[in-house]
């Protein structure tokens, strides 16, 4: 098992950098034919999240699709990934930030009972969703 990180993902969709692209690339195809396994980590998707948003300006709209094609590559093992599909979704339709969403979705997988934040937005879509 091999570990993705962030900036493997950032160069594979971003090309800043073609070296590095064309090795991302790589590595990603090899796994898609499953020569290699890949994992990654939740972090490492908000981090691509954040990335995009702030370092290269790109879209809400935009960092969605990227977000949602990265989840949709199922030869990378990812806990979490209905979860964070379900945020993900929300946080496209709605003002909520994705790490709102994200909580939100993930407490009601644990059977939450209750969902104690002082934002009102957050509070109101939690009993929205219940």
């Amino acid at each position: 098992m091999i570990f993705i990180d962030t900036n493997y993902f950032l160069r594979l969709l971003v090309k800043d950098n073609q070296k590095q692209h064309l090795i991302a690339k790589k590595t990603f195809q090899k796994a898609a034919r499953g020569e290699i396994k890949l994992f990654t980590s939740l972090i490492v998707i908000f981090e691509i999240y954040w990335v995009l948003s702030s370092f290269y300006k790109k879209e809400k709209e935009v960092v969605c699709q990227l977000l949602k094609q990265i989840l949709d590559l199922n030869f990378i093992s990812l806990t979490e990934r209905k979860t964070i599909k379900k945020a993900l979704t929300l946080h496209q339709k709605t003002s909520l930030d994705l790490e709102d969403s994200y909580n939100l979705f993930y407490s009601k997988k644990l059977k939450s009972t209750d969902f104690s934040t002082f934002d009102l937005k957050l509070k109101k879509a939690w009993v929205k969703t219940k």
